[in-house]
């Protein structure tokens, strides 16, 4: 066990750990992000040997993670509420809206909007293309744009 335990591993986790907590938090909420997140490490520690060698270990851990996550069955997600003046000019009915996109229009919103990830960054971690990235994003946009009561102006 102490092999896997190298500069290299070391330098993976603090690079990988904050992407993928941010990406479950995302698409799962806080609880079950947190829990999948965990469990997504603890896969890259068991099986290092072979994960080093892959041209996107993130996104494989992101799949691991996709699947841990089936086994926390949770019909709603609960994102913290907004409090007070916590946060600069945030819609106070926002994380109820983000609650109705789908995993994947969240996921994007909130990476490429909140965490100012690229499209690039997302479609790397979630293993779709930019395109992909960018359909899920401009539809929920559209989606909580409605929900919110909020018009564009052209």
């Amino acid at each position: 066990m102490q092999d896997r335990l190298t500069p290299e591993f070391t330098r993976f986790v603090k690079e990988v750990e904050p992407r993928l907590s941010y990406a479950f938090f995302a698409a799962y909420g806080p609880e079950v992000g947190s829990e999948v997140t965990s469990e997504a490490l603890a896969y890259a520690w068991e099986h290092w040997s072979r994960l080093s060698r892959m041209d996107n270990p993130a996104g494989y851990l992101y799949r691991v993670g996709q699947s841990k996550a089936r086994w926390y069955h949770r019909p709603r997600i609960d994102f913290p509420g907004i409090v007070g003046s916590s946060l600069p000019r945030v819609e106070p009915r926002l994380p109820e809206a983000l609650m109705h996109l789908t995993q994947n229009q969240r996921l994007a919103v909130v990476l490429i909007h909140a965490m100012e990830w690229t499209e690039e960054e997302v479609a790397g971690l979630i293993g779709r293309s930019r395109s992909t990235v960018r359909t899920h994003l401009e539809r929920g946009l559209a989606r909580l744009r409605s929900e919110l009561e909020v018009t564009v102006d052209a």
